[in-house]
């Protein structure tokens, strides 16, 4: 920091150093969950395992100094589906095939519609209170979710569209659905005392790329037209959710391009879903993929006015640091776009999307959180 520059401090999140939210899942964690699914120990022992382990991690990111911090995605197999499968009418489904990343197929997982969608009683409110109980006085505690249009892609890819179609008649009584599902969980999470939450969105990083096989059921339509029509599906979806909310609760999103097992899904830079994404998207920051060229330049960000951006120029993929100056040159160059006191830094994901993980040790992972931190300290003067 020169002796011209002052900076906001960060109160809420996001803060100058951050994290995506999941974490590389403790070996105890990986027996117990292989017990259960086994038969071997039953529901209770298991989140017995899940609470002693969420709380040893807890008090591992307040020693590390993040101002915010998560359950470690702990109770979750997938970043994603269990979310889903926690609304009501809708289950867990194990289709033929999992999601193809380069290099990779992952383990099959997928959602079905099996009623009308609602948001009751879902668990991870439950869940979220926990993480609360256990957080220090002072330390924030964010709630991750997936974003409202991942669930729209899941359940309208051709395997699972009949599924919809037997309780739904339109497209927009489905959306409607959704939305209030979305909404009913935000207000019980309200309730219980969350104020920050991040909508995790692998959408717009694939719209970036040339649309996978079986990401749309339409055919016959030129794929521009296609991705016209999504992204104004996507952004309406979205909104629908993040529009109306109280005002003291912070939105932010996280764009990703995949993340499992140190594998990635979609490659392509942020120009094409910029006015979208970044222009009309109703939330007040972004945690943005940046750690390789997959993810293009900061020309983009120029479209985004008056919000926080986090920039991912840390790879969670492996354990191996980055060159420390060529990071710190990449924040002044995204800070052409975006004012230097509204950036921030980060992992570009999380480090375990799903219980897999990827691949690098536990050691590794917080050599990387306080790298974050020494670099934002640097560059910001925050501690």
């Amino acid at each position: 920091m020169t002796q011209n520059e002052t900076f906001t401090k960060r109160k809420t999140s996001p803060y100058r150093y951050d994290v995506v939210g999941s974490y590389l899942r403790p070996q105890a964690l990986k027996d117990a969950r292989e017990a259960f699914e086994a038969g071997e120990i039953d529901k209770e022992v298991l989140t017995q395992v899940e609470d002693k382990e969420i709380i040893k991690l807890i008090k591992k990111q307040e020693e590390a100094g993040l101002k915010a911090v998560t359950d470690g995605e702990f109770r979750r197999s997938w970043w994603h589906l269990d979310f889903f499968w926690g609304l009501e009418g809708i289950d867990f489904h194990e289709p033929e095939h999992g999601y193809f990343f380069h290099g990779e197929e992952t383990r099959p997982g997928t959602v079905i519609v099996t009623g009308k969608i609602s948001g009751e009683n879902h668990p991870f409110v439950e869940d979220y209170k926990f993480t609360r109980a256990h957080a220090s006085e002072g330390v924030e505690v964010k709630q991750t979710l997936p974003a409202p249009a991942q669930l729209l892609v899941e359940l309208l890819s051709p395997d699972n569209r009949p599924t919809v179609d037997q309780y739904y008649e339109s497209l927009e009584a489905l959306f409607t659905d959704i939305t209030k599902a979305y909404k009913q969980v935000l207000a019980d999470l309200y309730d219980a005392g969350a104020r920050v939450i991040q909508f995790d969105d692998c959408t717009w990083g694939v719209l970036v790329a040339p649309l996978p096989a079986g990401f749309v059921s339409e055919d016959g339509k030129d794929e521009r037209v296609v991705r016209e029509e999504l992204k104004k599906l996507y952004l309406a979806l979205n909104n629908s959710v993040f529009e109306g909310l109280p005002e003291d609760l912070v939105v932010n999103t996280h764009v990703c391009r995949g993340n499992y097992h140190s594998t990635w899904a979609a490659a392509g830079g942020y120009e094409d879903v910029a006015d979208a994404l970044f222009v009309k998207e109703k939330v007040d920051a972004y945690y943005l993929e940046y750690d390789s060229d997959r993810s293009g330049g900061f020309e983009p960000l120029a479209s985004i006015k008056d919000k926080r951006v986090v920039l991912g120029l840390i790879t969670s993929k492996t354990g191996e640091l980055e060159n420390r100056q060529a990071v710190i040159k990449r924040i002044h160059e995204a800070a052409a776009y975006v004012p230097l006191d509204d950036l921030c830094l980060s992992t570009q994901c999380g480090f375990a999307s799903t219980e897999e993980g990827n691949i690098l040790t536990e050691k590794e992972q917080w050599k990387k959180i306080a790298f974050v931190q020494s670099i934002a300290t640097e560059v910001w003067g925050e501690n």
